[in-house]
């Protein structure tokens, strides 16, 4: 019977995200860029919005950021100006390719021409620049202290959803479970006013808290109703997905003899 509580409350979350999701991507069309690919297809892609820049400039003065050597950020649209900052501050810069497909990169302080910053940002430029690597090469660094990405929505209490995919909350199950993040690592969501749900939201187990959200005119502290530390992979959610045959899953299958 709890089971079955279970697979009906999270149903309902489900579809109460799915709202929220749908009505936020409609308000989204008013302030964000299309992707040059996914164009207005908000399901495929995180969108860069009006005002990013000053999102990324409000990242750079949170204590997590100035303290860290390294950090993970997504390879989201709206996160391109915090790696381009995040370069220039002399930051390693770990990111995953586009839906985990190729597993993680690395881009390190001094590898990118000065000049080049603003290329080496994007998707194409970390991949020119960045050099792909492991779960159990990047166990082997400083733990990373913070993790940035953009989101579809987020509400105050830390309960933030993307695209629908689960591409986030995967990455930082990995790297928790994994030690490449660091048990007291912050989470920071960049997004634009419209899209911060002032109301609670119902978070999932397998959810990665925010502990930050950052738009281009409020940085806000979570409440916190929802800051499971630290992440882990729910196995029986990644059974016949696709996710279950990126490079970085099937790895720490063989880290846990799995």
């Amino acid at each position: 019977m709890a089971d079955s509580h279970q697979r009906m409350l999270d149903a309902n979350q489900l579809a109460a995200r799915h709202e929220h999701r749908e009505r936020i991507w409609r308000e989204m069309l008013r302030v964000c860029r299309p992707d040059s690919r996914f164009h207005w297809d908000f399901s495929s892609f995180i969108a860069d919005f009006e005002g990013s820049e000053q999102s990324a400039l409000r990242v750079r003065q949170l204590e997590a950021y100035q303290a860290c050597g390294r950090l993970f950020i997504t390879p989201d649209n709206a996160t391109e100006h915090l790696r381009r900052h995040a370069i220039l501050d002399g930051k390693t810069v770990v990111m995953t390719t586009y839906a985990i497909t190729r597993g993680f990169l690395v881009l390190e302080p001094g590898t990118v021409p000065a000049g080049e910053e603003r290329y080496a940002a994007t998707l194409d430029g970390m991949d020119t620049f960045a050099t792909p690597t492991t779960l159990a090469e990047l166990s082997t660094g400083e733990p990373i202290g913070l993790l940035a990405t953009g989101g579809s929505a987020v509400a105050t209490n830390g309960v933030r959803f993307g695209k629908g995919h689960g591409y986030f909350d995967l990455e930082w199950a990995l790297m928790s479970e994994t030690g490449v993040a660091g048990p007291d690592a912050q989470i920071v969501d960049l997004v634009h006013d419209c899209q911060v749900v002032e109301d609670d939201l119902a978070g999932l187990d397998h959810d990665a808290p925010v502990d930050w959200i950052v738009t281009p005119t409020r940085t806000l502290r979570t409440t916190p109703a929802h800051r499971r530390r630290p992440g882990r992979v729910f196995w029986d959610l990644l059974a016949g997905s696709a996710l279950e045959t990126t490079p970085p899953v099937v790895e720490l299958r063989a880290l846990k003899g799995m």
